[in-house]
Parts: C-alpha cells; structure tokens; sequence
C-alpha cells in the first residue's frame, strides 16, 4: 500500500457531499506526528491544506478507528450504488491503524448490516420499488457516532 484516501463528507441540504484525495503514507506519518506545518508547505493538494488548516486551528487528533466490510453495487446508467456495511467496530488503537493490529469492539450484532441507497438525481422506480417492498426503516445513521459512543461506553 502506497497511499490511503482522506475523505471529508458534509451534509447540506440533507445532501451528502464528498471530496477525497490521496494521502501518501510519509504525509500520513507527519500528520499524525504533528508535523502539520510541512504538510501545508509540502501538497498542492488543497483538502489536504484543508485538513492541515482545521488540525492547527481546532487541535483534531485522532479519536477512533471505523473498521468494517462493506459490499458495493453500481448501476452505472443512473449512478445508484448500493452498499452494505457490516462487521462494523471501532477500536481506540490510532497507532496500529495501517497494520490492523488492534481490538475491535463491534457496534451492533452480526446479523445486523447497514444498507445504503445513494443516487445523484432520481432513484430509477425499479430500485424504489424492490426497496419499498422491504420494511426497512429509513434512519441516519454515522459509523463514527456510534463507534465513539460504544468505545466512551466501555471507558465507564
């Protein structure tokens, strides 16, 4: 592995919006041993700076690992995708993140996965309706929340 993705996503208008970029291993490194400042210097990519930006002027530090599987289909005509999440889990761990040697503690049961229907425009009616003929319950629902609160759960 030569890179991983940094993502920051936002809501507006009950709208997820995303922008992602790489993130080489050396710039990861100085980020998490506060070398904030050379990432500025050294990217041109600018949700990097971004990111530097908010670490320097809010104090971010890492906070919780969100580990989990998921299974993804695209319809490539309209842009739906369909994902599963599951195995969902969080551990405290930041230095071990790359490795993946750390505990995980699982936020929900086995048989309990998350499904998400994202679409751009229009959600075509085959999808709605193979949805619809579920009873699935419509929520919000953020990985990160409830890992934080799962792992402040066992620090009690």
């Amino acid at each position: 592995m030569d890179y991983i993705i940094l993502e920051r996503k936002e809501k507006i208008d009950s709208r997820c919006h995303k922008k992602s970029c790489k993130l080489s291993l050396s710039e990861y490194d100085k980020i998490l041993s506060g070398e904030i400042t050379d990432i500025v210097y050294d990217t041109n990519k600018d949700l990097i700076k971004e990111f530097a930006r908010d670490i320097m002027l809010y104090n971010y530090v890492p906070k919780v690992i969100v580990d989990y599987e998921r299974i993804a289909y695209v319809e490539e005509i309209t842009n739906v995708r369909i994902t599963f999440d599951t195995k969902i889990s969080a551990a405290y761990d930041i230095d071990n993140f790359l490795t993946g040697d750390y505990v995980k503690y699982y936020i929900q049961p086995s048989s309990q996965n998350v499904l998400e229907v994202k679409f751009d425009d229009v959600l075509p009616s085959y999808i709605k309706k193979i949805v619809e003929s579920y009873e699935f319950k419509q929520t919000s629902f953020s990985k990160y929340y409830y890992c934080r609160k799962i792992l402040d759960s066992y620090m009690i």
